[in-house]
């Protein structure tokens, strides 16, 4: 509190801006305000400003309840002041050339030496939060610190430390005297005598110190040593390995790259050779995994028209398995049994859009793989050739026949691991090219039918083909052989049709007086009536007759009087023309039912909403009229119903109209489907559904997604944001709302199969179920669990504590039961500046002694 005790002038409410001329020599001007009033001492070398003061000279500006400019001394004091209850209010906030704005009790600064001290000051750098003590800016522009507390926590009396008995703070480092950790101001004895702190403009390279633990599998370790280079603002590298007592060694490099408003990414390659077991067993031999993770995305805007995106997960199937995911002990990722990756690029160009992939997936428990290098898609835009672009009114029949084109190239491989890379493993590619080019003209008849006229040309290019023989085999049935052979070959094939579809509208009233108002049915039907002409003439290259290993003709007991064919693509990439001559009717039905029953919620004024009963449930299936046998296909089906806004079912199945007889083929009975039409058989049947109770948090989990995902599509992905998305698949705190209190979900899924002739049923259903709760404002519990009807028992299951600390958190992650038993206790700072700083306690599955 500054009492002023001299004689002096009083212009009361002075709310201008006035310009003082500096003293001492110096060469810029103070500007001066006050919101109450402003005074002079009676030379009037002193002034004093009163209520919502500032002074501006040259770069440093400075808001205040009470500031005192003398022009004598070139000497700026400032301070708050106390209200009528004691209360100290209106602190100085100060701002210095291109630093942020501070805040301090009291302040004393020399406009003509640059020398400042600031008492108790609290100011933000870079993350963190600097309060109390005593500060000292010299005219070097160094500034010399006393009893300072460093913190990331945003209070002004931070919850916890570090705390520096005395310092210098330069333009490229900081240099300390004994500094140490204080929480809730009680000092922990854990300090040092003297620190020194880089504080460079620019990201600097540096050694990456390991941690050191204990795993019961693996033995003692030093964990993730390395070094970080820091290459530029826009790249960088870690290069880090692990190194266990008992043999096992892990090694990987992760690189960030960013090229703002361009594009952005990162990419992890990963190597680990496990030792398991007692040294001179087999189990004791090293299992060599690798792993690699890729991500890039590019900003929307940084090349209209040309889009490039990445994201590669893959690796040996083991990998997460052996390192405990990288010694992570994520739960989620060590239980999965798929790897995905894919690797696209797309430009428009006119009326052509063309698209080139990679794709990779990978069954991780059958240890099989699928690679897609590369596949190719080229498209035009539907355009109508007979249009005139300076058309005016409606346009001519002929004018609206529509022509389209599509080409797709192909290069697949589907095997297992082990044979992916051995000497035959790229003759297993499969490649070839697909062409499409479809034509249309629809038309209305009677305003209720809509007509289309349609023709379809079809050509494939192969590189490979087969060659078949069967083989006679003793109380056994018949065994096909393939041959695959090299070479170009080309198949074509086109059909003419014409389709039709219409809706048909049904509508009941109940009465005004009635809980359900109406209840309206739209159907749609629609048929297409196609032709395509017997492509399997041996004449035309792409059909061959089978033949036994003697060369005895084979007869096909679905054409009387004709030999056994077989096309000569099966097994290659793309089939060719399909067998047989084909006038083939195509039918469909689709069902909407809604109701409109009253409602006190409605919010359109009317007292009623609808309910949507039955969405899409659709009925297909076809009949051949030039099939020798079997003209009618099976039946599919499937549909949606929603009966309640948070419950939703969707179903579908597969009906199969033929009966089924026994065939008989030496010793062996098996029962099979015969040309005769019956009621239709069920033969797949399946339904699945999800449930909460709270849907609002899963709204604002999906909010949160879309609020990432919206800036990278903005500004392109920084490194945070990347770290974000990879917390919600790993972390299950990663969204933790503590604005709902609680919540239950539930998802329930069931599927029934068996072949055409009603055997070897198989059935398949999963139950999963999450939610949380909070027990306390700042307390919150969540779980994941689910019933495995195959092993009959609980699934994995895991359970989550999260306290919110304010600058620090605590979690708490554990898997009760099961092969992955494991817990782990986190307690850390919010801030990743102090990431280091924490408490883990965890003992995961790797590290138990059972």
């Amino acid at each position: 509190m500054v009492q002023v005790v001299q004689q002096q002038d009083t212009i009361p409410q002075d709310t201008s801006k006035r310009q003082t001329p500096a003293a001492g020599g110096l060469s810029d001007k103070v500007e001066t305000y006050a919101r109450d009033s402003t005074k002079y001492s009676k030379d009037r070398s002193i002034m004093y400003l009163y209520g919502n003061a500032r002074v501006v000279y040259q770069s440093f500006e400075l808001d205040a309840e009470y500031i005192r400019y003398d022009s004598k001394n070139n000497t700026i004091f400032a301070s708050g002041l106390k209200d009528e209850k004691g209360r100290y209010f209106g602190k100085p906030i100060f701002k210095m050339e291109q630093e942020g704005s501070s805040v301090a009790d009291s302040l004393l600064y020399n406009t003509k030496t640059g020398k400042g001290t600031v008492y108790n000051t609290f100011t933000e750098q870079e993350g963190g939060f600097f309060s109390g003590g005593q500060s000292k800016k010299q005219p070097d522009d160094e500034i010399h610190v006393k009893g300072m507390t460093y913190s990331t926590c945003n209070l002004p009396h931070p919850h916890f430390g570090i705390y520096i008995t005395k310092g210098i703070v330069a333009e490229h480092q900081i240099i300390t005297g004994p500094a140490y950790l204080k929480i809730e101001d009680i000092p922990i004895p854990l300090g040092l005598p003297f620190a020194f702190f880089p504080k460079p403009n620019k990201k600097a390279s540096g050694i990456i110190l390991p941690s050191v633990g204990e795993d019961a599998t693996r033995g003692f370790f030093l964990r993730d040593a390395g070094y970080y280079i820091g290459f530029n603002d826009y790249l960088d590298a870690r290069i880090m390995g692990t190194i266990f007592t008992r043999g096992s060694y892990e090694t990987n490099v992760t690189s960030n790259y960013m090229k703002r408003y361009k594009y952005n990414g990162n990419i992890n390659v990963a190597y680990a050779s496990t030792r398991n077991g007692l040294e001179g067993t087999p189990e004791y031999e090293p299992q060599k995994n690798f792993h690699i993770n890729w991500t890039h995305s590019q900003n929307a805007n940084a090349n209209p028209g040309t889009v490039f995106s990445a994201y590669v997960n893959a690796g040996t199937s083991s990998y997460n398995r052996t390192t405990a995911a990288g010694n992570t002990y994520d739960v989620r990722a060590i239980s999965q049994n798929t790897l995905a990756s894919s690797v696209s690029y797309g430009k428009t160009m006119g009326i052509f859009n063309l698209t080139a992939a990679l794709g990779h997936s990978q069954e991780i428990q059958s240890k099989t793989i699928s690679l897609t290098l590369p596949q190719v898609n080229l498209s035009m835009n539907t355009i109508n050739p007979f249009d005139s672009k300076n058309r005016v009114g409606e346009q001519k029949w002929y004018q609206k026949l529509t022509l389209g084109y599509s080409m797709q190239a192909n290069n697949t491989v589907s095997t297992t691991e082990d044979k992916l890379f051995d000497k035959d493993g790229f003759k297993r590619f499969q490649n070839g090219f697909n062409h499409n080019i479809p034509i249309s003209l629809p038309f209305n008849v009677a305003n209720y039918f809509n007509f289309n006229v349609n023709a379809t040309y079809n050509e494939q290019w192969h590189f490979q083909s087969t060659d078949q023989k069967l083989l006679r085999l003793v109380n056994r049935p018949d065994s096909l052989t393939y041959d695959t052979v090299q070479g170009f070959k080309r198949s074509a094939e086109y059909n003419i049709g014409i389709g039709m579809s219409t809706k048909i509208y049904n509508q009941a009233q109940f009465g005004s007086k009635s809980k359900i108002n109406a209840i309206r049915h739209v159907m749609t039907p629609n048929f297409n009536l196609s032709y395509k002409p017997d492509f399997s003439n041996p004449s035309k290259g792409y059909y061959r007759e089978l033949e036994y290993q003697d060369g005895q003709k084979v007869v096909d007991p679905s054409y009387p009087g004709r030999n056994r064919r077989y096309s000569i693509f099966d097994r290659t990439l793309y089939t060719g023309p399909s067998q047989g001559e084909q006038a083939l009717l195509s039918f469909g039905l689709d069902n909407t039912v809604e109701a409109k029953v009253r409602s006190d919620k409605d919010t359109t004024g009317t007292g009623y909403r609808k309910i949507p009963i039955i969405q899409g449930l659709n009925f297909s299936g076809s009949y051949n009229f030039l099939a020798p046998a079997f003209k009618l296909s099976t039946i599919s089906f499937s549909g949606r119903s929603q009966f309640t806004d948070k419950l939703g079912i969707n179903y579908n199945g597969t009906l199969n109209p033929y009966q089924v007889g026994l065939d008989t083929t030496g010793s062996v009975v098996t029962k099979r489907i015969i040309d005769k039409y019956t009621i239709p058989r069920l033969t797949s049947f399946g339904f699945s559904f999800d449930y909460s109770l709270n849907a609002e948090s899963f709204k604002r989990r999906n909010e949160n997604i879309d609020r990432i995902n919206e800036e990278t599509v903005k500004t392109g992905r920084t490194p945070e944001q990347d770290a974000q998305l990879r917390a919600i698949s790993r972390d299950p705190n990663a969204f933790v709302d503590f604005n709902i209190p609680w919540n239950f979900a539930f998802a329930y899924s069931f599927q029934y199969s068996t072949t055409e002739a009603g055997t070897q049923a198989r059935i398949t259903n999963a139950l999963t179920f999450n939610g949380d709760f909070n027990l306390t404002e700042k307390l919150k519990v969540q779980f994941n669990s689910g019933y495995d009807f195959e092993q009959k028992g609980i699934a994995l299951t895991n359970i989550a504590i999260y306290r919110d600390l304010h600058c620090w958190d605590m979690s708490i992650n554990w898997v009760p039961f099961g092969y992955y038993k494991s817990y782990s206790v986190t307690i850390k700072v919010k801030a990743s500046i102090l990431q280091d700083l924490k408490l883990s306690k965890q003992q995961g599955y790797y590290s138990r002694y059972d």
